[in-house]
């Protein structure tokens, strides 16, 4: 049964979902994982896709969006449309609503930045889970300035 995580952002500036959801796509990527990060639009998605090549001095993570034809198949996609069906081990949701394809993955990462709204539909995404008797997990993330600012 899909794991559910929500990772809650203390310190919600602005950016700080986005290096929140770098940091978590670096950590599954070095630990094998394959992730489709589901955008609630193109230019989230386009804006993710940049940060991941600049988010640290050190890393690689090769990634690429959907609406992009590759040739060799990446561990990371982004975009704003279901994943592809090879996609079923990491998903992280941006997206205001449960996705509808989230049980075919072994674990989804809710990232939930500080404005209300986004409060609200997590909560009603959470009650969503938790009324289908999924596995849940609620951890909060504190960034640092220069994590928030990259």
């Amino acid at each position: 049964m899909t794991r559910v995580d929500f990772y809650l952002l203390e310190n919600a500036a602005d950016g700080g979902q986005d290096a929140a959801v770098c940091k978590l796509t670096h950590k599954a990527f070095h630990l094998g994982h394959r992730i489709y990060i589901l955008t609630s639009d193109l230019s989230h998605a386009q804006r993710l896709d940049r940060l991941l090549w600049t988010f640290s001095a050190g890393s690689f993570i090769p990634h690429g969006l959907t609406s992009e034809l590759m040739e060799t198949p990446l561990p990371v996609l982004i975009g704003p449309e279901q994943p592809p069906p090879t996609f079923d081990d990491v998903l992280i949701n941006l997206a205001p609503q449960v996705p509808e394809c989230f049980s075919r993955f072994q674990r989804v990462a809710e990232v939930i930045g500080g404005a209300e709204t986004e409060k609200t539909q997590a909560r009603d995404r959470f009650r969503f889970y938790r009324d289908r008797g999924y596995e849940l997990q609620t951890h909060k993330l504190a960034l640092d300035a220069q994590s928030v600012n990259a």
